[in-house]
């Protein structure tokens, strides 16, 4: 997985907040059995940026953790096109690699949801980051046997890296 990172954030976190991502994201890739590269855009942002955001995309005006663009629809997750030319759709021609899409964290409501739950910023960065993977991947949670899945799928993930509450 190719990850562009853009740090917009005030607030600086004290991991290595890039290679954590990608070790997320390729044990989701994996795990998924995606059958190809990909590429991923990640912003690290403010709270205010991600509520001007969430306001213009969703019409939801108030500040969220993390926020998905999905590049790729599809039908159901995990259920990758099989017709031939479906890559060529989302390829990106310079890398050959597929565009997932992006991800926006607010690094603020990162570091504030950690105290609140309990756990690490790391835990909760990769966390928000797993969430928004899977939604990349077609994944939602809109009903309560989709959220299931997909808490089972980030904590199984997270587990599996060693990234604990």
């Amino acid at each position: 997985m190719k990850l562009y990172v853009t740090y917009e954030a005030e607030e600086q976190l004290d991991f290595d907040y890039t290679k954590l991502a990608a070790a997320v994201g390729e044990a989701i890739l994996e795990t998924e059995h995606f059958p190809s590269e990909t590429e991923v855009n990640l912003v690290l942002t403010s709270d205010e940026e991600i509520h001007r955001v969430n306001r213009e995309f969703r019409d939801i005006d108030s500040p969220t953790d993390v926020l998905s663009f999905p590049a790729v629809d599809f039908e159901n997750p995990g259920d990758y096109p099989e017709y031939p030319d479906w890559k060529n759709t989302y390829k990106n021609p310079d890398t050959g690699n597929i565009i997932l899409g992006d991800i926006m964290i607010s690094v603020p409501k990162s570091i504030s949801q950690a105290g609140l739950y309990g756990h690490s910023v790391k835990r909760e960065y990769s966390f928000l980051f797993a969430h928004s993977m899977l939604h990349l991947l077609g994944y939602d949670h809109m009903e309560p046997d989709q959220a299931r899945v997909m808490e089972e799928k980030q904590e199984k993930i997270l587990q599996n890296l060693g990234i604990s509450r």
